[in-house]
């Protein structure tokens, strides 16, 4: 395991890697998914030596290799390969975020492996490789201004559209990615200080970083990902983890209806911007007669300090111009323009971009109207709060699909929400069954079962007709928001949304052609 040519990544930054830091440097990589993926591809043109370690046989991995493009790697793989062999004589270890020695989720032989590693960097020994994640590693080396985006729910959206917001700005170009799917270490080479990044960090990759962003922005904290953090204790540790390393010269940007959020104002030394559903705090956002409105919010010192841009009486843009829907998605808002005004964001520019905003896929995602029923993909809402949302996100009938596999998380507040809101759910996967007993428990008066995604979206559309045929002054709505994981049908999230979307083509092509009733 050890290296004659140890790397000193504290001292390492962009313009080294650019002069060539790496050059002919023996490197590892964990994992070689997404992450994985673009730290190879890094690394290789920054001219390193790149060992690619993954678990799974060779012959899987076929489609990770052809995304090197003809980059050259070695790789290790396999369930019978010695992890630690991975690493042998090499000068530091990179890792996607899933891959951590305190996750019990990580592989046990890769997880322990990995802590004795760390547990031979702590006792001084030099001689082993660094460790580092590829978020941390691009928090290190970027050399733009940083804006990380957390929360139980609602990452995405607000993440997005800050991005949107950034982006109207001429002389300071937005990128977007992180958690949301796009890995931002290989986007180190074009990046200069008058670009600003927002990056979505989930759970999974705050606990591996070292360093903190420029802004760090909180949309909420409840409970999930209990499987890989052991309590909710531990899980909101980990979600604490921006707050006590964004920039002091930065800011926290806090919401106000949260109380596990708002708690965060006491952590580091940035001042809090607090944003929340009411009139505005002290230097803050909020709403005031249905408009978003700020209240003396103190631009960054990068963007040259001073009050920010406001129209008369501190207003930003009218609420009713959202188009996204629900309440919980104006509290996205109030978070994304309450980090554009820190950059200096002009209001008029906020309001135009905003209200262009649509939103993203599988959150709330109108799919289609198909004979007066629409059909909404929410793949995305896999835990309660987030479902809960979507349902007070709609008025009219609404039958709701849900189910998946359980993720461990309490679901007591769903039952009566579903039965108040929804007039039937059609229920799919492993928790199908629980939560059809927890639906009817709580009041709904009807639940069906399905086998498949496309079976349940044909029941769906045949409860909600029976509605409009009935009256229903509002359209009715089918909304695809599991509660639950996907795995046990689908990879993951995105794919169920797929297949969701999918279902509802072929429902619409069906009815265009005469074929279905």
């Amino acid at each position: 395991m050890a290296t004659d040519t140890p790397l000193d990544l504290d001292g390492l930054t962009v313009e080294a890697v650019r002069a060539g830091a790496l050059r002919d440097l023996p490197v590892t990589v964990l994992g070689f998914a997404r992450s994985g993926i673009a730290l190879a591809r890094f690394l290789v043109d920054a001219g390193a030596r790149v060992t690619v370690y993954d678990g799974r046989p060779a012959e899987e991995l076929g489609d990770a290799l052809g995304q090197l493009e003809g980059r050259t790697v070695r790789l290790v793989a396999g369930p019978d390969v010695d992890p630690a062999a991975a690493w042998a004589g090499v000068a530091l270890v990179t890792t996607s975020p899933s891959i951590n020695p305190d996750y019990p989720t990580t592989e046990p032989r890769l997880r322990s492996a990995l802590q004795d590693l760390v547990r031979a960097r702590r006792a001084g020994d030099r001689s082993v490789p660094a460790l580092v994640s590829e978020p941390d590693l691009f928090l290190r080396l970027c050399p733009a201004p940083t804006i990380g985006v957390t929360g139980t729910k609602g990452k995405t959206t607000t993440s997005s559209l800050l991005a949107a917001l950034l982006a109207t700005s001429p002389t300071h170009p937005a990128v977007l990615g992180g958690n949301i799917g796009i890995p931002l270490v290989e986007r180190l080479p074009e990046l200069t200080p008058e670009h600003r990044v927002v990056i979505e960090l989930s759970e999974l990759q705050l606990p591996t970083l070292t360093r903190g962003t420029t802004v760090a922005v909180y949309t909420n904290v409840t409970s999930d990902h209990l499987d890989r953090h052991g309590s909710l204790e531990g899980y909101r540790a980990a979600k604490r983890r921006l707050a006590e390393l964004v920039d002091p010269d930065g800011a926290l940007v806090l919401n106000g209806d949260d109380p596990v959020v708002t708690a965060y104002a006491g952590l580091g030394t940035a001042p809090s911007i607090v944003y929340r559903q009411d009139r505005p705090m002290a230097g803050g956002v909020g709403i005031v007669d249905g408009w978003i409105v700020a209240a003396g919010v103190i631009r960054l010192p990068l963007a040259g300090g001073g009050a920010a841009a406001t129209g008369p009486g501190g207003r930003i843009l009218p609420v009713a111009e959202l188009t996204v829907p629900g309440r919980h998605n104006v509290s996205n808002a109030l978070a994304a323009v309450a980090a554009a005004l820190l950059f200096g964001i002009a209001p008029d520019a906020i309001r135009r971009a905003a209200a262009e905003f649509g939103g993203v896929e599988h959150r709330l995602e109108p799919v289609g109207l198909i004979d007066g029923v629409r059909f909404v993909n929410d793949s995305q809402g896999t835990q309660p709060d987030a479902v809960i949302a979507a349902l007070r996100a709609f008025d009219g009938p609404l039958v709701l699909i849900a189910g998946g596999r359980d993720k461990g998380v309490d679901l007591s507040a769903l039952g009566p929400v579903v039965a108040e809101r929804a007039s039937a759910a059609v229920l799919i996967g492993e928790s199908g069954p629980d939560l059809a007993v927890r639906f009817r428990s709580a009041g709904l008066a009807r639940t069906e079962r399905a086998t498949t995604l496309e079976e349940a979206v044909r029941i769906a559309d045949a409860i909600a007709r029976e509605r409009l045929a009935a009256g229903a002054a509002e359209p009715p709505t089918v909304l695809l928001s599991p509660a639950a994981a996907s795995f046990d049908m689908f990879v993951d999230y995105a794919a169920r949304g797929r297949a969701f979307k999918e279902a509802v083509a072929r429902l619409a092509a069906e009815r265009r052609d005469g074929r279905t009733p």
